[in-house]
């Protein structure tokens, strides 16, 4: 490997979970500029969709102070609109500013089997050129959803990872809209080592391989988060099947663009993936 491939999960002011914060203006122009200087070839910026009506907040601290601006006097985080033209506006200025990168429009669409119809005509409209699909939302109650960071807290935590394992092959057979799964170990991130312990992956070795099938058989893409390297991810997805990966760093921000990525790209390789054409194109094996 003599380059980097694209980050091909990036957010920038135009997402929910940055733009409240009145810092986070040109965002996008400062990825960009730091992406010339590391020498990285390529970015989608992958803005949140998130159309749940109401997500259910048990402890506040826990969904970081971005989100707790969008909390009602219910408990309930009711997200703004994700502002399309704007964000298009901004991508057509950052590709005129920085013409020796490749910029892709995209969006990190969450729960993409509960919500396609809703999300069909911006999808279909030609604009977004990624759809990665994520799992951030389970069932709350009888009519809600939240993040496996609340249901740690009235949840057994082995519960709360069979349920988020579970739920994935439904999202795969109920959507037809992402070509991506994003960050499969989006559940290990909150994990509550302050009641289960340290997180052991081989206890839920057959719901990540289920998981995993289920994606493969569907043809998609599985993005190898770089927040934190699992070699047990790309292991088992190659031995379930998995034919193709995208790597994203999760960024928010300049600083974090594609944080890890030689050692992802390293780790991706030694099992049989190899990039393709372009910067954008998926690893394949």
């Amino acid at each position: 490997m003599t380059s980097l491939t694209a980050d091909a999960h990036v957010h920038s002011e135009w997402s929910w979970d940055a733009g409240s914060d009145p810092a986070s203006v040109g965002t996008m122009d400062r990825i960009c500029a730091r992406a010339v200087r590391i020498g990285l070839p390529g970015i989608v910026f992958t803005e949140h969709l998130d159309l749940d009506d109401a997500w259910a907040v048990e402890v506040p601290s826990d969904i970081g102070t971005t989100a707790q601006a969008y909390v009602d006097e219910r408990g309930r985080v009711r997200l703004p609109a994700f502002d399309v033209d704007g964000y298009l506006e901004a991508v057509d200025r950052c590709r005129h500013a920085y013409p020796e990168m490749r910029i892709l429009t995209g969006v990190e669409f969450g729960q993409p089997h509960l919500w396609d119809a809703q999300a069909a005509a911006l999808l279909g409209s030609g604009a977004i050129d990624r759809v990665n699909g994520s799992l951030h939302m389970l069932p709350f109650g009888d009519a809600l959803r939240t993040e496996p960071t609340t249901l740690y807290h009235r949840t057994p935590a082995d519960d709360v990872m069979w349920a988020y394992l579970d739920e994935i092959p439904r999202m795969a057979a109920g959507s037809d809209s992402f070509e991506v799964f994003t960050h499969i170990d989006f559940a290990v991130r909150s994990w509550p080592t302050w009641d289960a312990g340290p997180f052991d992956a081989r206890r839920f070795e057959e719901g990540f391989r289920g998981a995993m099938r289920a994606l493969a058989g569907s043809g998609r893409a599985l993005e190898m988060n770089t927040r934190r390297l699992w070699p047990w991810i790309p292991q088992w997805w190659a031995e379930e099947g998995g034919r193709s990966v995208t790597f994203g760093s999760d960024a928010h921000d300049a600083e974090t663009l594609a944080a890890n990525f030689p050692e992802a790209m390293a780790m991706v390789e030694s099992f049989g993936f190899r990039p393709g054409r372009r910067p954008e194109d998926f690893w394949t094996r």
